[in-house]
């Protein structure tokens, strides 16, 4: 039977009513392309976290906080940076934070083994270089003049990542190093040379950069050279997990690399 044309005009409403429905947002909360979350369903960052982070990190991770705090105004980022060795002794003893970059793997296995942190990633990798003041007294030219007599040599302490990595390089290149001075991490044994206190350093290669014109770079050949990972993870015991993993992913991300390789870092 033919429908009159009031009635088929409903039948149309009706149905034009059905389809806008169907259109709408769900229970479930509105959706993108694709039928991805929207903007407005995410949920905004905030608060405080505060990242212990190894002395060779202070520059990059110093502009990747503020980069990060730019993309979320309601963030904050705090940094504690020293020798790895020292902030896994921290974090294991109870020292409140959020977030932990070690300069070593070692170090960091001592944090996740006392459960202190889980999953791990290793983001860079760091070379040793050797540092002198700009005029070179010593004329140093090889990792083997640090052996010579004379030459006043700053070293990091054994247990920190940056001495572990020198004693690594002077165990290939088969000789024996006396330090004037051990530093408690990179940055400490940078200063000396830069004051012109030691005729070399063996810190990293991102060092050296980040240095400039306060000092010389002489680099060690591939196969006498030691090299170290960095991994990231956020803490157990942190206060704000949401923020500490959003930074870690920002480490990790493309931003992340880009400032990372401008510094010197490799790629793991």
């Amino acid at each position: 039977m033919r429908i009159p044309r009031p009635a088929a005009a409903a039948v149309a409403g009706v149905v034009t009513v059905v389809v806008l429905a169907g259109c709408g947002s769900s229970s479930g909360g509105s959706t993108g392309a694709a039928g991805t979350p929207s903007a407005s369903s995410t949920p905004a960052l905030s608060g405080t976290i505060t990242v212990l982070a190894a002395s060779s990190l202070t520059g990059t991770f110093t502009d990747l906080g503020k980069s990060f705090e730019a993309a979320h105004p309601g963030v904050t980022v705090k940094f504690s940076f020293g020798a790895s060795s020292t902030l896994a002794t921290q974090i294991n003893s109870g020292a409140p934070a959020d977030v932990f970059a070690s300069a070593s793997t070692k170090n960091m296995t001592q944090v996740t083994d006392q459960h202190n942190a889980a999953n791990p990633t290793t983001f860079a990798t760091n070379e040793a270089e050797i540092a002198v003041p700009p005029s070179n007294p010593q004329h140093i030219t090889t990792i083997e003049d640090l052996a010579k007599p004379g030459v006043k040599v700053a070293l990091c302490q054994a247990a920190v990542p940056c001495g572990v990595v020198a004693h690594s390089a002077f165990d290939k290149a088969k000789i024996t190093v006396k330090p004037v001075t051990e530093g408690p991490d990179v940055k400490s044994v940078l200063t000396t040379v830069e004051l012109g206190e030691v005729d070399a350093g063996v810190v990293y290669k991102t060092d050296v950069l980040a240095a400039g014109s306060k000092v010389l770079g002489v680099e060690i050949p591939e196969n006498e050279n030691a090299s170290t990972a960095y991994p990231i993870a956020t803490l157990t015991a942190s206060k704000n997990k949401a923020v500490a993993d959003a930074f870690v992913a920002y480490v990790l991300s493309s931003t992340g690399r880009t400032v990372l390789t401008k510094a010197g870092f490799a790629q793991p």
